[in-house]
């Protein structure tokens, strides 16, 4: 399908019509649940766990739950959304969510609970990838397209810090509001979808379905978030852990195999020859999986540590999310200017101070010295570094590999989320001290803290690694002449 807004007029004179922001909005819509929900469940867990009478490795699988759906079948879902349609599965996948929802407000048990967040982490699988490669197949390659992504991923961020502030005021009156919640909007969004989503055809010649790749692959990524969110529990050095992980290598070795050798690969490999695109991927796996192991640090030092309530620790982490939600409608026109390469080295260079000054907590901070600092410095870098991972890794793709390529995004941050969340909490419990001072608890979070700034400083020299080129050679060019032409992405950096 070609872009619509594929023109020779100059980008800052096209207009966007009425229709054209309601295909943004829906699809934003979308994203802003799946980043919703994704926050407001941490919150509730006690409440749910209470009212249920579950135990802490049964609540570990209402977050867990979502996380295996969607990092297991989001490559899946890429492919699915080029071969059958991306409205058409765009469409379908925010419908079982919008139920998923109701239903995971209204069950009475644990196990049901836990199968309506699996459910919904399989339809975000796939509105995830349809979603992105709708806005990339419908806005042309350069400015429009990196203002549509700038603000397709505001909304990520604005949902996100809104679930953690809305999970803090509604479980106050019942925990199942959080999880009714997202029903109705994807309700109105599925609605307002049927009549504004632009119409796709179906890949042709796509010389058949890939079913080897589509099952082997599948279960490689439904087994490896599996095995990293169950190996602190079972521990890493465990023969259950070890066997799993060899397990996931010889799936992964065979789908690289039958991905070689399939004419209609879920995933032609062809497109991780691009330096840029390999960056784009890792930078994604460093920037969520910091970020979780951050949150997940904070929200426990925060809480037991400093006995603040739900809503107190989601006010902290509010100035993060409004900076982002500020700054990121204006990141497409930086991008413009500077290319993705040099904002994603920015950002992460500001994730990594922000990390390292959060390591002067102590048991009594004054949050406008110690604590907001670092929150504006990670805010400030997710506004940097999230659109322009987006937009670098669609660059230069064609249309009919953009929901491949949009999943395979997705399942780098979920993946990335789940391993370094599973390595931060490992490193944390290793440390736990005998005697639980809260001196001595304080001192057990330091390590992990230490992880996550690590990653951070690997997700920035991986970047950097991508501004050693000769002059003038550039991982994205964006075009500034009055042609909308595609950025250029070089094969080999």
């Amino acid at each position: 399908m070609t872009s619509p807004l594929t023109t020779s007029a100059d980008a800052s004179t096209v207009r966007w019509t009425p229709r054209l922001w309601g295909t943004l909005l829906v699809l934003c819509a979308a994203m802003f649940l799946d980043a919703l929900d994704v926050s407001m469940v941490g919150v509730a867990l006690p409440s749910i766990g209470s009212d249920l009478d579950l135990s802490t490795s049964t609540l570990q699988w209402i977050v867990s739950g979502y996380i295996l759906g969607y990092g297991g079948l989001l490559l899946l879902g890429g492919r699915t959304a080029d071969l059958l349609g991306r409205r058409q599965v765009f469409l379908v996948a925010l419908g079982v969510f919008a139920l998923a929802s109701l239903l995971g407000g209204l069950v009475d048990s644990g196990p049901l609970l836990i199968a309506s967040r699996f459910i919904k982490g399989l339809s975000a699988a796939f509105t995830a990838p349809a979603g992105l490669s709708i806005i990339t197949t419908t806005f042309a390659e350069g400015p429009l397209r990196n203002r549509a992504l700038s603000i397709y991923t505001t909304c990520a961020a604005t949902g996100f810090s809104m679930g953690l502030v809305l999970s803090g005021l509604l479980t106050e009156a019942s925990w199942r509001l959080t999880m009714l919640l997202p029903a109705p909007i994807a309700l109105i969004a599925l609605l307002a979808g049927l009549k504004l989503l632009p119409r796709s055809e179906r890949e042709k010649d796509h010389n058949g379905y890939d079913v080897p790749g589509a099952v082997i692959g599948t279960a490689s990524m439904l087994l490896l978030v599996f095995t990293v969110v169950q190996a602190p529990q079972a521990g890493w050095a465990s023969a259950r852990t070890l066997l799993s992980f060899l397990a996931v290598a010889v799936l992964l070795t065979v789908f690289v195999l039958v991905e070689r050798r399939s004419p209609g690969p879920l995933i032609r490999l062809g497109v991780l020859r691009s330096g840029s695109q390999i960056r784009a991927q890792l930078g994604a796996v460093a920037f969520f999986g910091s970020y979780v192991g951050f949150q997940f640090l904070t929200t426990l030092y925060m809480q037991s540590l400093l006995g603040w309530s739900a809503l107190h620790t989601a006010l902290a982490f509010l100035p993060a999310g409004a900076l982002v939600a500020v700054s990121s409608t204006k990141v497409g026109s930086v991008v413009d200017r500077f290319g993705t390469q040099r904002l994603i080295a920015a950002g992460f260079a500001l994730m990594v101070v922000g990390y390292a000054l959060f390591l002067r907590i102590n048991l009594d901070p004054v949050y406008a010295a110690v604590v907001l600092p670092s929150m504006l410095l990670i805010g400030a870098a997710c506004a940097l570094v999230f659109p322009s991972l987006n937009i670098q890794a669609t660059n230069g793709v064609e249309d009919h590999e953009q929901g491949m390529v949009s999943g395979l995004l997705n399942t780098s941050v979920q993946v990335g989320g789940a391993i370094f969340l599973a390595v931060v909490t490992a490193v944390v419990t290793a440390g736990a001290p005998e005697h639980a001072t809260a001196q001595a608890v304080l001192d057990s979070y330091r390590p992990g803290f230490v992880v996550v700034t690590a990653v951070a400083v690997a997700g920035l020299l991986i970047t950097l690694s991508g501004l050693r080129t000769r002059r003038g050679q550039q991982s994205v060019v964006v075009a500034r002449s009055t042609s909308l032409e595609a950025e250029r992405v070089p094969a080999r950096d």
